[in-house]
């Protein structure tokens, strides 16, 4: 049996993360075997030439243009399986955290958070799917703590992040997978595909810097849920633009050297620098913001998204922030064969909400 006959052994186990990205398509085939999630196989396409533009640039497509895309990249990647997982983008979703009245009776508390919800959702209640999740405290409650009697006393909070997704987003995506022929089981706003697929299980405030085409999103992550959520304007794009006005090259070549020369001693150096500088900038303050407010320390950073692939970018955001700062890596959670390593390390921040969401598929099964 050749290589790649035993890597599409056993499809019925295979399940695809489908990321639809703002500048383009990523998809991850992952199966199960013994336990472990198996690299079957991954994909990337770039959406702006479907539209006119070039590789790097973000895109707005309709739903018939991104179907054709991913039909496109499903039958590049030689994907065999319709079971996945579908990313919902952060910014046509709406995450925000608040403190309500703390309940000990789940029924009770579950009422009050949908009551309360709708006050912090800025469009009516029938036009949104809600979610929430309660932040974990500190330290666990004791039995004391969880006595109705005390929780009425002194007016007890609890944290509650809440999730919202509006219905016509959600429409465009079933009609895209729907097109292509893929059957998905849910869908999951990306941030979560990352925090699964890049960061382990720690209780300690993390910040995930997650540079996409068209903006950056700053996440702190603290018991793995999002204790902290802000959007930069500014993102990978205009590192691409600022390399090939510098260069004087083409966005495509420019997104090329993005990854190839980045911010090391290459033609480029200087163009993209000053770029992540205001990135950079942005997310210190909201990190010193975070840290003044809840008296705690964020301990390291991760960055992700197609911006991350930037080389020596992490040495840079080290000098910036003077914490622990790493590239994500979410193919280290997959079993792959060892030359692939060095490559799937490379692209690994890319395929951070792809991998995510095909481990998550994996647990149905």
């Amino acid at each position: 049996m050749s290589f790649l006959d035993s890597l599409f052994a056993k499809k019925e186990k295979s399940v695809l993360g489908v990321d639809i990205g703002s500048s383009s398509l990523k998809v991850v085939q992952l199966r199960k075997e013994h336990g472990q999630a198996v690299l079957e196989t991954y994909g990337e396409l770039a959406l702006a030439p479907y539209s006119g533009g070039e590789a790097g640039q973000a895109t707005s497509l309709s739903a018939e243009q991104i179907t054709e895309s991913l039909k496109d990249l499903l039958r590049e990647a030689k994907v065999t399986t319709t079971s996945c997982g579908v990313s919902i983008p952060f910014s046509r979703s709406l995450l925000t955290l608040v403190s309500l009245p703390y309940r000990s009776d789940p029924k009770e508390q579950k009422t009050i958070i949908e009551l309360e919800a709708r006050k912090y959702i800025p469009v009516a209640a029938s036009e949104v799917q809600l979610d929430w999740f309660i932040v974990p405290t500190e330290e666990p409650k004791s039995p004391q703590k969880e006595s109705p009697s005390i929780a009425g006393q002194g007016g007890k909070k609890v944290d509650v992040l809440l999730v919202a997704v509006h219905n016509d987003e959600l429409s465009l995506l079933q009609s895209v997978v729907t097109g292509s022929g893929l059957s998905a089981s849910f869908y999951e706003i990306e941030i979560f595909s990352t925090i699964r697929a890049v960061i382990e299980n720690s209780v300690k405030p993390i910040m995930v810097l997650d540079i996409g085409a068209s903006s950056t999103k700053t996440y702190v992550i603290e018991h793995g849920v999002v204790a902290l959520s802000h959007a930069i304007s500014t993102g990978s794009q205009d590192i691409t633009r600022a390399i090939s006005i510098s260069g004087n090259v083409s966005i495509a070549q420019a997104e090329v050297l993005k990854k190839k020369e980045g911010l090391g001693d290459g033609g480029a150096l200087g163009s993209p620098e000053l770029v992540f500088s205001r990135i950079f900038s942005e997310a210190r303050r909201v990190l010193i913001q975070y840290e003044t407010m809840h008296k705690k320390s964020i301990t390291s950073i991760i960055l992700t998204g197609g911006g991350g692939v930037t080389k020596d970018l992490s040495a840079y955001a080290k000098s910036i922030f003077s914490i622990d700062v790493r590239v994500a890596d979410p193919f280290a959670k997959t079993e792959a064969p060892a030359f692939m390593r060095s490559v799937l390390e490379g692209i690994g921040p890319e395929f951070s909400v792809a991998v995510g969401l095909a481990m998550r598929k994996l647990d149905e099964i």
